[in-house]
């Protein structure tokens, strides 16, 4: 911190420290910690090479060979040979080894300096060196004379030590391959730790030699082997991210139990489908000896020293039920379920400790009678996060940072780890807070769709983890992140394609262009009105709708909203802008006609044709709305009126989506309102 702010103290009046509120024109996310920018530029041509000095070893050497080849797929320039030379482009210099397993606080700053004719990057260990490369291809950017890197200086660290990304696999088995590409854009987003949820009600997801019943009746033969999971613990490892598993107990627990029902607290019969939520017995000796036996087994999958036990949402239904859980309550003094559940707790915790692993959970786990050693993760907000942290607990952050409800960017972005409850810690109490994570649940999401329910929205999320706490102007980071989005798809992430995809085989056609017009102006519900709407969901069903296809937060919508707010702001006196919304509204106008013979002829295209009815009759309001406001700015009351009334009817959700762009076009209305007649003066 302290060489940051020598960085900060020493900038020349050009230069940005990017812990103020100014921001720098570089397209870097996360913002790195201090950026000095200076003038020139570093030409990338055929004479690129790259040289190491320092410490090196072949995680190293990969993650150079990665860089190459990225560089190359992005300049189109064929890098023959990239290493070494007398006057290399790139030197790259480490101290020493990293940890080996991979540690939590491990030191993760790296210095990168471009002059003109060199660019030297610099770090403690490998895992910085892995965060510089990826600033440095983010940098990279097309000119007239070719690509180039401006000059610059970087000085950059995280702010939280743990910044993950939950990935739930249990309620849709989502396969190796897209969990390594997801691995490669949480490495350019600089994540270190992937949270992977393996077990929970509707599934169990990892092989097991120990009790192969788990796997065998647990996963309907979707797995992942233990091959699989050490290939992809290597991957990770690869590019600096830690890999923590998740097996939910005593709760969330019902896959366990069609392998083996008598861990269970009632007699079942149990399967994968229901609502029902059995919990394991924390009162049999033999529930322990089960769980020693299989933590033993896992550990040795997951070098990781952290080992998330789940522990929320446990249903206590079963043990109330059960005349030998409530018998063994009242001889061991255990007042009510939370504490049966803190002693199921304590067992396990000395369980892991045998192991070599640290206990993470849920904020339910959370209870006196537990050890400060555990980490409390809170999905309920910053106050139970804050509760752990004056406890004495580390605790990480995940309230707010939700994938699965569809919030936009923007709104994960304004929650900060620190904030609320938080910010009035003191400082030794906000030491523990370890950082957060994003969560990807996974009841709504399959392989195809995985990409673009997590990507771009968690970069935002990532950078809010990385950068400094002062760096919260939304207009920066989505300009950011939309070149960040396009980086993705080069590492080959779906999270734009499958979209096209999925509209071409909804249509059975290759021509969509008029259905990706109408899911330009749509998005998700948002939260869990999903839920609410399809309380018996089939989750074993495809997710083949439009609502499955559209995506989280939509671009061309947000850039129509902001049109809007620019122009009425501004006085409806800017033409460009003007012009802008109004091609928007024509083409969403004449939409519906082009479109109306599709939704009529396919059957998973019928329930959008009262939505196309309604962007079309709205579209044209906007037009008129924006007629009327060139021409003096007032509308007739009556017309005001039923337009009013169709936007807001065409606010409610329909087909599991809403129609985004209702509410900018319903501003362009209200904006004809006559201006109010000034006071009586007798």
């Amino acid at each position: 911190m302290r060489t940051i702010l020598r960085a900060c103290a020493l900038m020349l009046s050009t230069a940005l420290c990017a812990a103020g509120q100014s921001q720098p024109t570089v397209r870097v996310m996360p913002l790195p910690a201090s950026i000095e920018m200076d003038s020139g530029q570093l030409l990338i041509d055929r004479s690129f090479s790259v040289s190491v000095t320092g410490y090196r070893d072949p995680a190293l050497d990969r993650a150079i060979a990665r860089f190459v080849v990225q560089l190359s797929r992005e300049t189109g320039i064929p890098f023959w040979s990239a290493s070494g030379g007398r006057s290399p482009t790139l030197l790259i210099h480490a101290e020493h080894a990293r940890a080996n397993p991979q540690k939590l606080g491990d030191d993760e700053s790296y210095a990168l300096a471009v002059t003109p004719s060199r660019a030297e990057l610099s770090a403690p260990n490998p895992i910085g060196i892995l965060h510089g490369l990826e600033s440095f291809l983010q940098l990279v950017e097309p000119s007239a004379s070719g690509f180039i890197v401006p000059a610059l200086t970087i000085h950059d660290q995280p702010r939280f030590p743990w910044r993950g990304l939950l990935i739930d696999v249990s309620r849709h088995f989502i396969p190796p391959d897209a969990i390594k590409r997801n691995l490669d854009a949480m490495a350019a987003a600089k994540m270190n730790v992937l949270h992977w949820h393996l077990s929970d009600d509707q599934g169990f997801r990892v092989e097991s030699r120990r009790f192969p019943r788990l796997h065998g009746m647990g996963s309907e033969g979707q797995f992942y082997t233990q091959a699989d999971i050490r290939e992809v613990v290597a991957y990770a490892r690869d590019r600096g991210i830690r890999v923590v598993p998740e097996f939910d107990v005593p709760g969330h627990s019902r896959s366990w139990f069609l392998g083996y029902p008598q861990l269970a607290s009632g007699p079942g019969p149990y399967s994968l489908e229901g609502n029902a939520a059995p919990a394991m017995d924390p009162t049999r000796e033999s529930t322990y000896r089960f769980l020693d036996r299989f933590v033993g087994e896992m550990s040795g999958l997951f070098p990781d020293r952290y080992f998330h036990i789940g522990g929320d949402e446990v249903d206590g239904k079963q043990w109330d039920a059960n005349p030998k859980i409530q018998k063994f309550m009242r001889a061991h003094h255990i007042e009510d379920n939370r504490a049966l559940q803190a002693y199921f707790n304590r067992r396990l915790l000395k369980i892991l400790a045998k192991h070599h692993k640290i206990m993470v959970g849920w904020d339910e786990i959370l209870h006196p009678n537990l050890p400060t050693s555990v980490v409390v993760q809170s999905w309920r907000g910053q106050q139970s996060l804050a509760t752990a942290a004056r406890q004495g607990y580390s605790g990480l952050l995940s309230h707010g940072y939700y994938l699965d409800l569809m919030w936009p960017a923007a709104r994960h972005y304004a929650v900060d780890p620190m904030s609320d409850a938080a910010a009035g810690l003191t400082p030794e109490e906000k030491s523990r807070i370890l950082g957060g994570e994003s969560c990807m649940w996974a009841e709504w999401v399959t392989p195809e769709i995985i990409d673009a329910r997590i990507w771009p929205r968690n970069a935002a999320i990532a950078e809010r983890l990385w950068s400094p706490q002062s760096i919260t102007d939304a207009d920066s980071m989505y300009a950011r992140l939309e070149s960040f989005s396009l980086r993705l798809e080069w590492f080959g992430l779906t999270h734009t394609s499958a979209r096209t995809l999925m509209l071409r085989r909804m249509a059975g056609t290759e021509d969509v262009a008029a259905l990706a017009l109408l899911a330009d102006a749509l998005e998700p519900v948002k939260d869990y009105t999903r839920w609410k709407a399809n309380p018996h969901a089939d989750f074993h069903a495809p997710l083949n709708r439009m609502v499955d296809a559209v995506y989280a937060e939509n671009d061309v919508a947000r850039r129509f909203r902001d049109a809007v707010q620019a122009y009425l702001q501004g006085g409806h006196s800017d033409a460009a802008l003007e012009a802008q919304i109004r091609a928007h509204l024509i083409a969403w106008r004449d939409n519906d006609a082009t479109l109306r013979p599709l939704l009529n002829d396919r059957s998973l295209l019928q329930e959008l044709a009262p939505i196309s009815a309604n962007l079309s009759a709205l579209s044209a309001a906007g037009l008129q709305a924006l007629d009327y406001l060139i021409r003096g700015g007032v509308s007739p009351e009556p017309w005001r009126t039923q337009q009013l009334a169709l936007a807001t009817q065409a606010k409610a959700p329909a087909a599991d989506m809403l129609l985004v762009v209702v509410s900018p076009i319903e501003q362009l209305i209200e904006a004809t309102v006559p201006p109010a007649s000034p006071p009586s003066l007798r």
